[in-house]
């Protein structure tokens, strides 16, 4: 009887092990990518555009599958109006006007598409590239830090006075609805504008959390590929895949939980200057903002963020691949059960935060994988990180370290059409000791 109790606490210890890893990076009993996405987007063949989409919408308007849309230049909802979308409907975004579509504050998005049938944003040229069309700018009601209500007016250089306020956002309203993006892929956007910003792929400002957000995938951004300017909002199943700038960005006050998403990318497509997979900021120049509102508050959660590197330290001696997670002052992050594999290094803190307690309980990595990284988590410009690494290296915080190349961290990293970016559980090997040649040298 012994001997069997004995067995069977073995059996439910490794069990509960084997579990407990799974738990690591984005997760599905199967692969949640399949069908919606596309990986390879320049293959795909969307027709001709069959309508014209211009100026303002300001009357609840339908799309249709057996169309295809052209945005020609910046087309805004507005009114409290509610454009609605059917499943499997096609929209280009025209390349010499900048086309993009704003859901102005008030107005709605019912952009519900399925899995074996998504909506499709992508551009109109034969050859794409990223950076062709400008992108999708959701505008709510809901608040940001900033003195006052923000404005994206600077995506819009020739919008006219009088139409100023269709680019403002912000509000009180947490619970505001903007409808739904759901089962939805953008391609080819974040074009570059004449002040040298960019569109992003998807930008959320002053998004409420009635919204829904779901199965959205951003590829080949020119810009960010998502990002979000205040707002309290749930993002489920997100992609960006090759965006020239940031994946994630959340700035102004964001109140944000991400999760089960995922971001790859690629050294010879995205922008070496700096670029992330995961920005945390709550300003860009303190005087804009109240600091008597709340800062960007982050909880980031079965993310999976890999560099597809060939060779990792070739390219990292070439200046192509950074941090994948940049984190700035007065922000806060908790990022947990998440994967970092394949960058240099894994995190980077702003060097306005000083390394103290109060500060680190505000920046949480707890049971992480840090997999293939040219170091873990350091201070901006500053090649000491032993204090750091003490912190999280913290058995407490069941941070996992490892350094195996993609082909074994993922179920099927390679594959052009169907990739699997799910965790190889039995290549895990569980250890809370920091490998001294993943330090930053």
């Amino acid at each position: 009887m012994k001997n069997f109790t004995q067995i069977i606490f073995i059996f439910l210890f490794a069990t509960g092990q084997l579990f407990s890893q799974q738990e690591k990076g984005i997760l599905g009993s199967e692969n949640w990518l399949n069908n919606w996405t596309e990986f390879r987007p320049n293959q795909s063949d969307y027709g001709e555009p069959t309508k014209i989409l211009a100026g303002n919408i300001t009357e609840n308007t339908i799309l249709k599958k057996s169309q295809v849309y052209l945005l020609l230049g910046s087309v805004f909802v507005t009114n409290g109006a509610t454009l609605t979308i059917e499943p499997g409907t096609v929209i280009m975004g025209d390349q010499k006007t900048n086309g993009s579509l704003t859901i102005t504050k008030g107005a709605k998005i019912e952009a519900s598409g399925l899995p074996t049938d998504p909506i499709v944003f992508t551009s109109n040229r034969t050859v794409k590239r990223a950076g062709d069309w400008g992108g999708i700018i959701m505008l709510g009601n809901a608040a940001s830090n900033r003195f006052g209500n923000g404005s994206a007016s600077s995506f819009f250089p020739d919008l006219p006075p009088s139409n100023y306020a269709l680019a403002n956002y912000g509000g009180e309203n947490g619970q505001d609805d903007s409808g739904i993006l759901k089962f939805v892929r953008i391609e080819y956007a974040g074009k570059r504008l004449k002040n040298g910003s960019y569109f992003s792929g998807l930008l959320l400002a002053g998004i409420g959390n009635s919204t829904t957000l779901e199965n959205i995938m951003v590829s080949y951004s020119g810009g960010n590929a998502f990002d979000v300017w205040g707002g309290r909002l749930d993002m489920v199943n997100m992609v960006s895949f090759r965006a020239n700038n940031n994946d994630y960005e959340f700035n102004f006050g964001a109140q944000c939980h991400l999760t089960n998403s995922l971001a790859v990318r690629s050294p010879y497509v995205s922008n070496s200057t700096g670029s992330r997979c995961l920005r945390v900021m709550s300003y860009d120049r303190k005087e804009n903002i109240d600091f008597s509102k709340k800062a960007t508050s982050i909880v980031a959660k079965n993310i999976t963020f890999v560099n597809d590197s060939p060779d990792l330290e070739t390219d990292i001696k070439m200046g192509l691949v950074k941090a994948a997670v940049y984190v700035g002052d007065y922000a806060s992050l908790d990022m947990n059960k998440s994967v970092i594999s394949g960058f240099n290094p894994a995190v980077i803190l702003e060097d306005k935060i000083s390394v103290n307690q109060q500060n680190l309980e505000k920046i949480k990595f707890k049971s992480m994988y840090f997999n293939n990284c040219n170091g873990n988590i350091f201070v901006e410009n500053n090649a000491n990180n032993e204090d750091l690494e003490n912190w999280y290296g913290n058995s407490a915080f069941f941070n996992v370290y490892s350094k195996s190349p993609n082909a074994e961290t993922f179920i099927d990293f390679y594959n052009e059409r169907r990739p699997d970016f799910r965790l190889r559980i039995n290549k895990i090997i569980a250890s809370n000791e920091v490998d001294p040649d993943l330090r930053m040298d």
